[in-house]
C-alpha cells in the first residue's frame, strides 16, 4: 500500500472512531455529519468522500459484516459441509457468551441506538440481505449444493435469528448471556446438515 492509500486509510479510520463515541452518548439521529467533521477537523465534504451516507460513518464496516458467512464457506476445509462451518463458528461465539461474561456495555449500546433509529434498523436489514445475497454467491460458486440461494436464505437466517435474540436479551429489561442459544442453534443448523447429507 503506497503512502497515499495509507493515509487515506488512516483520514477514515479517524473520521470513523471520532464518530462512534458521538453516536454511542447522543443517538444517531442527534449527531450531524457537520459536527462529525469538526470534532476530527475537516470539512463536511471530506466526510462525505469517505462515507456517502450517514448511515455508512455508523457501519463503517458494512463490508467486512457482510462477507462474514460467505468468508467462512470460503476458507473453509476442503470437503467440509458449509453449513457445519457456519454452525461451529456460530456456536463458538455463543460459548463465549457465558453467564458469567457480562455482555460488553459498547456493544450493547450500538445495539440500541440501532433500534432508536429508523435509518439505522432499514441500513441493518440491507446488511442482512447482502450477507445472504452473498453467502448464497459464494455457494453458487462452489456448485456442489443443490438450490444454494435456498441454502443460503436457510443459513443465513438461523444466523440473524440467533444474532437478533442476543441482542433482545442484552439490550432489554434483566439482560442476560446467550449461551442457552447454543442448543436451538445446534439443532437448526443440524437440521439442514442432516437434509444435505441424510447418511
Amino acid at each position: 500500500m503506497g503512502l497515499r492509500e495509507t493515509k487515506k486509510q488512516q483520514t477514515r479510520r479517524a473520521i470513523a472512531d471520532a464518530a462512534l463515541p458521538l453516536f454511542l452518548e447522543r443517538g444517531f439521529d442527534q449527531v450531524s455529519v457537520a459536527e462529525v467533521a469538526r470534532h476530527v477537523g475537516v470539512s463536511g465534504q471530506t466526510v462525505f468522500n469517505y462515507f456517502p451516507a450517514k448511515e455508512d460513518l455508523f457501519f463503517d464496516r458494512q463490508a467486512e459484516a457482510e462477507d462474514e458467512l460467505a468468508a467462512i464457506v470460503r476458507t473453509r476445509e476442503p470437503g467440509r459441509c458449509p453449513v457445519e462451518a457456519v454452525r461451529e463458528h456460530v456456536l463458538a461465539e455463543l460459548e463465549q457468551r457465558s453467564p458469567q461474561t457480562p455482555a460488553p456495555s459498547e456493544m450493547v449500546r450500538f445495539w440500541q441506538v440501532i433500534e432508536q433509529s429508523a435509518a439505522l434498523r432499514a441500513r441493518d436489514r440491507e446488511i442482512a440481505e447482502n450477507t445472504e445475497a452473498a453467502l448464497a454467491a459464494e455457494l453458487r460458486k462452489d456448485g456442489s449444493f443443490p438450490a444454494p440461494d435456498l441454502l443460503a436464505g436457510a443459513v443465513a437466517g438461523i444466523h440473524r435469528a440467533v444474532e437478533r435474540e442476543l441482542r433482545r436479551r442484552w439490550t432489554g429489561p434483566g439482560a442476560k448471556s446467550g449461551r442457552d442459544l447454543a442448543e436451538s442453534a445446534r439443532l437448526a443448523f443440524d437440521t439442514i446438515c442432516h437434509g444435505l447429507h441424510p447418511a
